[in-house]
């Protein structure tokens, strides 16, 4: 039976696949632009860095480095906030769906921080 911590960690991995998934969905409905693809391009790396991050933390080798991973996937939800934003703002993207992503980049971005809070001993 999973204790509570585990089955949060757990979720947490699959809200991040998730995530991913919705981003991977929201770029290829975006207009068929250059500056929309290219965008997008960097939208979707630093989407998907946040899962990447976080799945590599869990084969991390000391509780440092860890928490080292959890601050790249932290970088990464930050980035890609920017990158929604600026594909909401010029029109490019559908905004609702640009803010419900942000929203969720919002939540995913506040689990990290308080986590490498935690971590390190802070919280």
């Amino acid at each position: 039976m999973q204790n509570d911590k585990s089955k949060f960690k757990d979720e947490f991995k699959r809200r991040i696949y998730r995530f991913a998934l919705e981003i991977i969905k929201f770029i290829d409905e975006l207009l068929k632009e250059k500056t929309s693809e290219t965008i997008g391009k960097q939208l979707l790396r630093s989407a998907i860095s946040i899962g990447a991050n976080v799945a590599e933390a869990n084969a991390a080798s000391s509780k440092k480095d860890y928490t080292n991973f959890f601050n790249y996937a932290l970088k990464s939800a930050n980035e890609t906030k920017f990158w929604l934003g600026l594909l909401r703002d010029s029109g490019k993207a559908d905004k609702t769906m640009a803010n419900n992503l942000l929203k969720e980049t919002t939540e995913i971005a506040n689990i990290l921080a308080s986590s490498i809070l935690t971590l390190k001993g802070k919280r």
